[in-house]
This record gives C-alpha cells, structure tokens and sequence, in this order.
C-alpha cells in the first residue's frame, strides 16, 4: 500500500520491519535507518530512548537495528515488537539521514513496514521529495484508542541527523567529557604612545563584511621593547625593524604588493643576514620550519624552493574527550572528515576555487593546483593533499590555503590541524591550527604570495564563520573575508 505524505493506515499486526531502500549506483550517499521513542510530549525521555547504528537496540526490546543488506537493492531494516513498546511511549519516529551527501542523490528512496511473521507489506511511503536535506522524518508508529497505527510524516533537516536528534531532546550539543572552552582573554590596557612609523605596521582591521570571530582572535602580538634586527629594507629606507622572529608581516587581504615601507626582499647581491631568535629555522637537511603565531611567515624563494610540485598535505585529529557522549555516537566510527581547499588567482586576472565537491585543478594547466584525493576520516598518513607546480610561480598572485568541516564535528574547537608544505629542495614548512573558540567551520591556514617575484608562505591560522543561517555556505565567507570575489550560486549536493 503505497501512501501519500500525511496519510495514515492500521498496523494490525504486533511485529513489524521497518525497512529503508534506496537503488545504489554511482554518485549515490549511503544512508541510516534510526528510531526515536518518544512520549506524549514529543520527546524522548533520554538518549538511551535513540535506536540507531551506534546503539542497536533500546533497553526494553522493543525496538532493533537489524543492520543494512548492501547490493543494487540497499536495505536498512529495524525490527520493531509493539506487544513490548512501554506505556509512556506514544510513538516510534522513524528516521534516516544520509552518509556522504543529501537525499536528494538518492534514487527509488522509500519506506516501508512489513509484518514479522508474514512478510506482508503493510504501508509504503516513497521519496517525500527531498533535495537538499542531510536527515528525514519519514514516518512514525503511532498508539490511538489502543491499536498502533502509522503515518507517512516526510519531514526534512539540512542539519544531519544531529539536528533531527536534538529536535526530540537528544542531547547533542555539550558531549560529556569535552574540555570547555578557553575562557576569554581579558581585555588589555591602552597602548603606549605609537613610535616613529615602523618597517612593518600592524595590518589594518578586517572589512565590515568579513565573517569571522571578534576581538582579538587573529590580531599579531604587540612589539617587544627592544625588537631584533631582522631583514635590511630597500636602499633609502631606514625604519625601525618589524617584531623578532616575524620574516613578512601580512599585507591587508587583497592588497599587492605591499605599500612601500612593509615587506620587501634584500636588494640583489646584498648578502642574507641571519635570522633573527626565534625565527623559522632549518634544522638541518632533514628538519621542518615550524610557522607560528610569533614567526608566521617564510619565503620559498630564499629557501631554494623555485621549481618542481610542492605538496600541501593536511591531516587532524579530534582533541581528546571532543567526541564523547551522544555527539561521538552520532558521528559514524567517530571519523572526522575535513576538505582541504584553496583560492587562487593568477597575475593575468583568472581566479577560482579547488575543492572536493567541485573542481579537482590541475597541474600542466591553470590553474596549476591539483587536489589529488578526498581523506574522509583524517586516519591515513597521507591525509589531504594539494600539489602546486613551482615552475609556474611567475604566474602565481596569490593562492590562499584552507579546510572545511564536511561532517564529524559541529565547528573546529574539538580539532587539531596540521599543514605541512613539502617544496622541492628545501626543508618542509609544518603549521598546526588548535585554538579555535567559536562556531567556525572554516579555517584558513595559510596564504602564499607572489612578492615583487618573490614566493612567500604566511600562515593565517584564522577561523572563519559562515554567514548568519547557511551553516553550509563556510566556503562562500572565506571568499568575502579575502576579498576574493567569486560569484556564488546554490548547487544541489555542493556548498
């Protein structure tokens, strides 16, 4: 019997199958079958009240999740015994939420309930329609005048199964045992007077636009006292030097070159000074340059790095106790799956975006940047990868680096991210992203820039959030926060 959204039929049986199918096939997510038991007032007494594939099966029996039977035919089926339902249960919510896309990728989706004993269909309620959705309520089982019944519900969520949970008091917010955030830095006293302009003036503040967490977050540390020397400016300038350890201070974003009096190389011929403490430093043949906060920047140039394909790796980890609880359950095997991406735009104008859901790049042509895999779990050594052709670096203006929660966590204050730069020739550069205490789903982690011919890496370490009500859209305000200025359109399946 096959419903219509809204409809609703007898169960006259005291044991059905709860199935969930769908047609597999190329470019088709997977997807989970769950149940909610719910009582009178729409929720669920607790989280144990939740059936789903991280926890089979309810305490009372009455509700079991019987696995999935792959094949050209996918079937999810719970097992449901209403003879042993308990009395402060009003109704069954059957759910689903998708693995790897929207349901909108799925084809000849249904739902169906199917007597135990007999195999017999009861009801059927087919695709309700969905498009860009991530979890439905398809159905529920139903108590009325002491008879079960059911009714074909259709109901999307474009926030995964965790928003259609916390909908029915599933506590998926705060997980147990997660470490509470940093508490926030205090506000710091006035400034002394500002010296005589300085070789190096702290970037102006981001533009009214830009999506991202206020105060202090991302604002370089203040000058010490007595600042070491560090590169020699251009013949006729003598300003003080910038802050130890920082190599280039980071232009405004959309600003190249530099004004006069910012970063600029050596004159040619002049011989390299040493690096300043605490700068970056080769460790040897086999060593890393570590970019922090204090000492962000490095030129590839300077360090032999002018030809061959430099490889952007990314890899993480959740922070220890940031998985735990019911928000670890929801997320399948705990995997975290973050998308490595890059802007980029070339000295001719052209400029665009790499990323998994959309444009791979390539090498041989523009823009010479080439994502080679989609990591969905941050569990293989190699992790995510862009490769950069060097032998281009003339063509180059900028190319900004950044990673994006796919699934497996709400934002970035459960994470640890490391960056690795492997150029040709020259000692990998290692930048690791943990200290995020917002919402973010988005974090830039490095920009690099061509400088009067002069490739320099600058890590950003910077959390971007999306805009107000399109949690999906991280992509779209890294692009405003950079001044990039790509045109955006809403594609099914695609941030």
């Amino acid at each position: 019997m096959s419903m219509q959204k809204g409809a609703n039929t007898p169960v006259p049986v005291p044991s059905v199958k709860v199935e969930l199918g769908w047609q597999s096939g190329p470019g088709v997510p997977d997807a989970d079958a769950s149940a909610l038991l719910v009582t009178e007032n729409g929720r669920v007494r607790s989280d144990d009240d939740f059936v789903f594939y991280n926890q089979p099966s309810h305490a009372s029996g009455s509700v079991r999740h019987e696995g999935k039977q792959q094949g050209p035919a996918v079937r999810d089926v719970l097992a449901v015994d209403l003879g042993r339902v308990e009395p402060a249960i009003d109704k069954i919510v059957i759910a689903a939420s998708s693995d790897g896309g929207t349901f909108g990728q799925f084809q000849g989706l249904y739902v169906r309930i199917v007597d135990a004993a007999a195999g017999t269909e009861v009801a059927r309620f087919d695709n309700p329609g969905a498009t860009s959705e991530t979890a439905f309520v398809l159905g529920e089982l139903y108590r009325r005048q002491g008879a079960w019944k059911f009714r074909a519900v259709g109901q999307g969520y474009d926030t995964g199964l965790g928003g259609l949970a916390t909908d029915y008091g599933i506590s998926v917010d705060e997980p147990a045992s997660a470490p509470p955030p940093p508490p926030a830095q205090p506000t710091p006293a006035a400034p002394p007077p500002a010296p005589e302009p300085q070789y190096a003036p702290p970037a102006p503040p981001p533009p009214p636009n830009q999506y991202g967490p206020p105060g202090q977050q991302y604002m370089p540390p203040p000058p010490p006292s007595a600042p070491a020397p560090q590169y020699p400016p251009p013949p006729g300038h003598a300003p003080p030097p910038p802050p130890p350890g920082q190599y280039a201070p980071p232009p405004p974003p959309g600003q190249y070159p530099p004004p006069p009096g910012q970063y600029a190389p050596p004159p040619p011929g002049a011989p390299m000074p040493p690096p300043p403490p605490g700068a970056p430093q080769q460790q040897g043949g086999a060593g890393k340059i570590s970019l922090t906060k204090s000492s962000p920047s490095v030129s590839l140039t300077k360090h032999g790095a002018t030809s061959g394909h430099m490889r952007v790796n990314l890899n993480w980890t959740a922070k220890e106790g940031a998985a735990k609880g019911m928000l670890g359950k929801l997320r399948r095997g705990v995997d975290l799956d973050l998308d490595l991406c890059c802007l980029w735009e070339l000295q001719d104008g052209r400029k665009g975006i790499i990323h998994a859901l959309g444009d791979f790049g390539a090498l041989d042509r523009a823009p010479f940047v080439l994502l080679d895999r989609d990591d969905r779990s941050g569990a293989v050594a190699t992790g995510e990868n862009l490769t950069i052709n060097l032998d281009h670096t003339a063509d180059f203006k900028r190319i900004l680096v950044f990673a994006e929660i796919y699934e497996g966590a709400e934002d970035f204050r459960g994470m640890n991210a490391v960056a690795t730069l492997y150029p040709v020739g020259a000692p990998p550069i290692e930048m690791q992203i943990s200290d995020c205490v917002d919402a973010s789903r988005d974090v830039v982690l490095a920009v690099i820039e061509n400088v009067g011919g002069e490739f320099v890496v600058r890590r950003e370490g910077r959390f971007v959030l999306p805009p107000p009500g399109r949690p999906r859209w991280g992509k779209m305000a890294v692009d405003q926060a950079y001044n990039w200025n790509l045109e955006w359109v809403a594609a099914r399946g695609k941030d």
